[in-house]
């Protein structure tokens, strides 16, 4: 069985103008419903509201669904600016995804935490939880910050 997680739930954190931009779901995000509700410095939450269309044949939510969830949280992760001038993008150069619970409903948060790298490349592990505090899923991956003139200060 799968233990529990000490992450609790918290408003969202606020963001300047250019994270808000980035944490409006667009793309595969939005077909998702993954929202980001804290992104700071290292470690990102994003959370999702368990709906018919992310189950699989079995009734419960799809691998694809919580592997998506920690690609989203660990990938941002690495990629947080204070300045809202400095965009940063990313991209996933490995991803390695452990499933341990079923969900079924609920809203499941998915916690990402950068724990290393250099500047450009970088590792972030995390995991999904339920609403509970169950871990349904861990993962941890390496990403590449694509972004050209992108400042370390940023």
């Amino acid at each position: 069985m799968a233990e529990r997680a000490t992450h609790e739930a918290k408003e969202p954190t606020p963001t300047s103008d250019n994270q808000r931009n980035v944490a409006e779901p667009l793309g595969f995000r939005n077909l998702l419903g993954i929202r980001i509700v804290e992104w700071t410095q290292d470690t990102t939450i994003v959370e999702l509201t368990v709906g018919e269309q992310h189950l699989n044949r079995s009734g419960v939510v799809h691998g694809g669904v919580l592997a998506s969830m920690l690609d989203t949280a660990l990938s941002l992760a690495g990629l947080y600016c204070a300045d809202p001038a400095q965009e940063r993008k990313g991209m996933t150069l490995s991803l390695t995804t452990t499933f341990l619970a079923p969900a079924r409903e609920g809203i499941l948060r998915a916690v990402g935490q950068r724990c290393g790298g250099g500047r450009t490349i970088y590792m972030a592990r995390g995991e999904v939880l339920d609403a509970s505090g169950n871990i349904l899923a861990m993962g941890e991956g390496s990403f590449r910050e694509r972004s050209a003139g992108s400042v370390a200060a940023g």
